[in-house]
């Protein structure tokens, strides 16, 4: 009977738990430093130094990933509303990627290139698609794991940044 309801109170806790809040150490902490490739071959690597500025989101995506697709066309209205988005291609190949952005729409304004997980594994990146709210002092101030949506922004990101 201890057992029986040591399992019910485990579960009744586990159901109350919103499986995209994934703590994160680096809330509150400064972007990691990097220097990476952009997907666009041609163009210069970028920093920590080149990305901080206006308060952005960084959405961790990859061509290989089924709800990156799911949440693209609510980046693309992010897009439209003039939101600062930098994406992280990961563990991706530049052909594959760049198809998919072709594909699917750009709601990019800059995209880094992270075919080794270099930054990915310094954020404790787990999966994809994942989403960092970062200031514009480069402080992380939310992470999200799972696709965007609207519900997502509006009631965790939006209040966000409406604080920084």
């Amino acid at each position: 009977i201890i057992l029986f309801a040591a399992i019910a109170v485990a579960l009744a806790v586990g159901l109350t738990r919103d499986p995209n809040a994934i703590p994160s150490a680096l809330i509150d902490s400064p972007l990691p430093e990097f220097s990476l490739e952009q997907l666009d071959a041609d163009a210069p690597e970028m920093s920590r130094a080149d990305v901080v500025g206006p308060p952005f989101i960084l959405n961790v995506f990859g061509s290989w990933c089924a709800a990156c697709v799911v949440e693209h066309p609510y980046l693309m209205t992010l897009k439209q509303q003039n939101i600062r988005i930098i994406g992280l291609n990961w563990r991706d190949t530049r052909a594959d990627a760049s198809a998919w952005l072709a594909r699917h729409g750009d709601p990019y304004t800059t995209i880094l290139f992270d075919q080794h997980s270099d930054l990915a594994i310094e954020l404790g990146v787990t999966g994809a698609p994942e989403t960092f709210l970062v200031a514009g002092d480069g402080t992380i101030l939310l992470k999200h794991v799972g696709a965007m949506d609207s519900k997502v922004w509006n009631d965790v990101f939006l209040p966000a940044m409406e604080g920084s």
